[in-house]
């Protein structure tokens, strides 16, 4: 089994991908075929969530206050854990949220002498994929600072990702409608952001005011939509989705 431990590439323009892939194995039918014995299948759904989990886990890790290197290997070293003693086959959706399952491994592991003391080098008899640990060190360096636990910290950079993966969905929408020019216009409107009034954007866009709050509604209305697509498949029932919601927007708070 290869371990993913970065989703970053080397390329300058590699922010979309990283956006797309973070988070996005927080799918119950990802973790399902994960816990699964050695198959195709399932090594592709374990190295999704290597891929996935790498720099929220790391960035945890760092928060704690591990050096760079002691972080990477510490990282390393829980994603060589969790595969090695296959602990993905005991998450349960009824129990929570999967990330939660993960950070509670994470901490345990962290806990333990032997994350202290035997915590494999890289490549220490786990095949990894080559990471752009440099990289991945100067995007931690980048986050602005703030005064959040490394708890608060994970949960927020959850919630910028997952928002993030919805509004790359919704521009991905828009463009394949041919309509990639109203989203740039429409997307400051999505949190209050917008600098412009409705008239000036009108205007510009040669439309009256009233058409074009109406399609302001309609933009926040359908990336809801797609943010509830989002949440339904990482909890246990419909009910919960509300819920993670007012979880997300509590992380951003």
């Amino acid at each position: 089994m290869t371990v993913m431990g970065d989703s970053e590439t080397t390329s300058a323009d590699s922010e979309g991908l990283v956006k797309q892939v973070w988070f996005d194995a927080t799918s119950w039918t990802t973790v399902r075929e994960a816990g699964q014995p050695a198959s195709p299948e399932a090594d592709a759904a374990r190295a999704k969530l290597c891929q996935a989990y790498w720099y929220p886990l790391y960035f945890y890790v760092r928060r704690l206050g591990h050096r760079p290197e002691d972080a990477q290997d510490l990282t390393q070293g829980f994603f060589a854990r969790l595969l090695e003693k296959n602990y993905v086959a005991s998450a349960d959706r009824e129990k929570g949220r999967f990330r939660s399952f993960l950070l509670v491994l994470l901490k345990r592991f962290l806990a333990s002498e032997w994350a202290r003391a035997n915590r494999q080098k890289r490549g220490g008899g786990v095949e990894f994929i080559p990471l752009d640990l440099e990289h991945t060190e100067t995007r931690y360096v980048a986050e602005p600072a703030d005064e959040l636990s490394a708890d608060k910290a994970f949960d927020r950079r959850w919630a910028q990702v997952l928002l993030a993966r919805v509004t790359d969905r919704l521009q991905a929408q828009c463009v394949a409608e041919g309509k990639g020019h109203l989203f740039a216009e429409l997307r400051p409107f999505l949190s209050g952001e917008a600098e412009e009034p409705y008239e000036a954007v009108a205007r510009r866009l040669q439309i009256p005011k009233a058409t074009f709050k109406v399609l302001v509604h309609r933009f926040r209305q359908r990336y809801g939509q797609l943010l509830r697509e989002e949440i339904a498949p990482t909890v246990a029932s419909p009910e919960e989705v509300e819920d993670e919601i007012r979880a997300l927007l509590a992380a951003l708070s």
